[in-house]
């Protein structure tokens, strides 16, 4: 093929001579030339300046304190503010002597720029957040780190920048941690408004293509200054016709909070990233944001099964031919197969883009974003199988509680059971008509899929559900459910028998909707001790695994089950789900060969070196000993923070090396 016959055929990808409108101010010029070097016609808007505080008292105090060692920990935000931070302790105390006391606590840098700043001062830095450096990936790497932080009672220093983070702080105050808010610069209008002025003019005026952001701060001081103005609300209705790409999720989050859809999010949140990526997707997008999309996004394209799975005599591969559906009935298979929980979630940048603009629910109850989400996950990693985007907490809102989402907590339910009176109010369910968007999502998605790709179906187990429900969310200690079951024993068998008739014909109208697999997950079950699970829960998830039996093979998942895996292999379930705290082959051993196991990589690895994961995967593979019925997945969901290359890798690797 000549070149001029190849570029007949390809779609150019990049601005094709877009107008580009780019708020950033201290990287301003970096950020024209990559917008002109991918074809697009830059317009530059620095719509901001950062303004150190005037003799900061808030960093002489924490200087002060630190000093006196009362400072545990500092988190350090941002490269700038770090320095500043600094300097201004220095204008109080010598400056070698604040270096020093900072030598010794534990740092904490929110990303590659107070890496930087840190070690040009020579303070070593102890933990480092990974991407995409928001406050939730704050919160999850100081829960999980290695270095085995608590944060309660901990004194944290927060270096601030711009505006508090309110929703950090109540997260950290609510782990028991003292905050100590140290604000060191704030942020201003930039000293000539004259460019800011003329880009959102062309904007009104409807010349503009694209917006990129590259802080939270920039769509608040765009929005002030067009307030300022006088034309806000002329603004703000021709700014609905422009495609906004954000660097990142906080970015994302504020531009939302402005009442405003974000577009785009690159996979890395990084300047270069944003523009090579939205340039790369921009035809896509601006036809979308033109209303020329299909109903499904136009960065994903299912693909359309051209033929029944069961058809006879169609000498192609078959659902039933797949290698997970054979390891979920111990037969021999050519690798071993490998699918992950959260195997659709925030590490993969396609998912990001829709949440950006769909809240968490909303996309739970849309089945054709679900069906997308679904299939866009396991088409990016290439997995064994396809678990359908849902929740594990749809089912309370049909049992009658609220359901709500927060930045901060996760799921808050709205639930008041206290006795058996209020158990016996909640009504018998019938998932066909309350939970129909998750069985049409199904459907929808099976439609789609791959004819060899096996499409697995979910709901918490009994015990999980009844937790969430009477701690109203998550909990760390699960006293009240403990309380509950030890106190009011007859009200909890009552509660768990109506929440389990409940689950039974939930999974099987998942089962009728076409999901090949199910998976019951118990995820908070290792909270109890082995004779509480055998009275109180083990008779309830029988029941429900016994209502699927023989119909598609079932996975019976908890974690932190090392002292219970005998219990959960009496309860049911084809296979076995273990997480990373236990040894594969011991467990494997202890629940009998007869039931396949599923695990168990620890999520954490994944967001090590290749070098690293390769000898992770290598181990358990060694412990399953190639014996049919192993399916290769993580101990617990992929965490946020993971490399989407890294998982990629982990799929090819587990391929690779079990193959025989």
């Amino acid at each position: 093929m000549t070149e001029s016959k190849l570029s007949v055929q390809v779609e150019k990808k990049d601005f094709r001579g877009a107008t580009v409108v780019c708020f950033e101010s201290r990287h301003a010029g970096i950020m024209a030339d990559g917008i002109a070097r991918y074809g697009g016609n830059a317009v530059m808007a620095p719509s901001m300046q950062e303004v150190p505080l005037d003799r900061c008292p808030e960093a002489i105090a924490f200087a002060d304190r630190l000093l006196r060692g009362e400072i545990d920990m500092v988190v350090f935000m941002t490269g700038v503010g770090t320095r500043y931070l600094v300097e201004a302790a220095a204008t109080r105390f010598p400056r070698e002597q604040v270096l020093e006391a900072l030598r010794h606590v534990t740092t904490v840098a929110r990303g590659p720029k107070p890496v930087r700043a840190l070690r040009e001062l020579h303070i070593p830095v102890s933990i480092t957040i990974p991407e995409p450096n928001t406050w939730r990936e704050i919160l999850e790497t100081l829960d999980l780190s290695e270095r085995g932080i608590s944060l309660e009672g901990c004194t944290v220093a927060l270096q601030e920048y711009g505006i508090p983070n309110e929703d950090l702080v109540q997260a950290l105050k609510k782990r028991k941690a003292n905050v100590v808010q140290v604000p060191i610069y704030r942020w201003a209008l930039p000293s000539d408004t004259r460019p800011l002025r003329s880009a959102l003019e062309k904007i009104m005026d409807g010349e503009v293509d694209f917006a990129l952001f590259t802080s939270a701060a920039q769509i608040r001081h765009v929005l002030r200054f067009a307030s300022e103005q006088g034309f806000e609300a002329r603004f703000r209705e021709a700014f609905k016709r422009v495609v906004i790409a954000s660097v990142g999720p906080t970015s994302s989050e504020a531009i939302q909070a402005c009442g405003f859809r974000v577009d785009f999010e690159p996979s890395h949140p990084k300047m270069g990233h944003l523009i090579q990526e939205t340039a790369e997707h921009a035809q896509d997008l601006l036809r979308e944001r033109r209303g020329e999309s299909n109903k499904l996004s136009a960065h994903v394209t299912l693909p359309v099964a051209s033929v029944s799975c069961d058809a006879p005599n169609s000498g192609r591969k078959t659902v039933k031919d797949s290698v997970f559906l054979k390891a979920c009935r111990r037969e021999p298979t050519s690798v071993t197969p490998v699918w992950l929980m959260r195997q659709a979630g925030r590490y993969l940048a396609d998912y990001r883009r829709i949440r950006n603009r769909i809240p968490f629910l909303e996309l739970c109850k849309n089945k054709d974003l679900a069906a997308e989400v679904t299939i866009s996950a396991q088409q990016k990693i290439k997995a064994d199988a396809a678990i359908i985007f849902s929740d594990l907490l749809l089912i309370v809102e049909p049992l009658g509680f609220g359901l709500e989402y927060t930045a901060s907590d996760g799921p808050v339910i709205s639930a008041d059971v206290q006795s058996g009176s209020d158990v016996k109010r909640l009504p018998e369910i019938e998932p066909c008509e309350s939970l129909s968007y998750v069985f049409d999502a199904i459907k929808l998605t099976k439609s789609n899929l791959k004819p060899d790709i096996p499409l697995i179906g979910f709901s918490a187990a009994p015990f999980t559900l009844a937790a969430y429900i009477l701690e109203g969310g998550g909990s760390r200690t699960f006293v009240r459910t403990k309380q509950f079951m030890h106190e009011e024993t007859s009200a909890w068998h009552l509660l768990m028998e109506k929440i389990s008739r409940a689950l039974a014909k939930y999974l099987n109208g998942q089962i009728e909707a076409g999901a090949d697999a199910l998976q019951l997950f118990d995820s908070w079950v290792g909270c109890l001790n082995a004779r509480d699970y055998r009275t109180f829960v083990l008779p309830h998830s029988r029941f429900v695994l016994e209502s699927l039996r023989g119909k598609v093979p079932v996975i019976h998942f908890g974690t932190d089950t090392a002292a219970i895996l005998s219990d959960l292999r009496d309860a049911g379930g084809d296979v076995i789900g273990v997480d990373f705290r236990v040894e594969l082959d011991r467990a494997w051993s202890e629940i009998g060969y007869d039931v396949g196991i599923q695990g168990n990589l620890d999520p954490a690895v994944l967001c090590t070196s290749p070098k690293q994961i390769r000898s992770e995967v290598a181990h358990i593979l060694k412990q399953a000993d190639a014996r049919p019925g192993h399916i290769f997945n993580l101990g617990h969901g992929v965490l946020p923070q993971t490399p989407e290359e890294n998982v990629i890798a982990l799929i090819e690797m587990v391929h690779e090396m079990s193959r025989r």
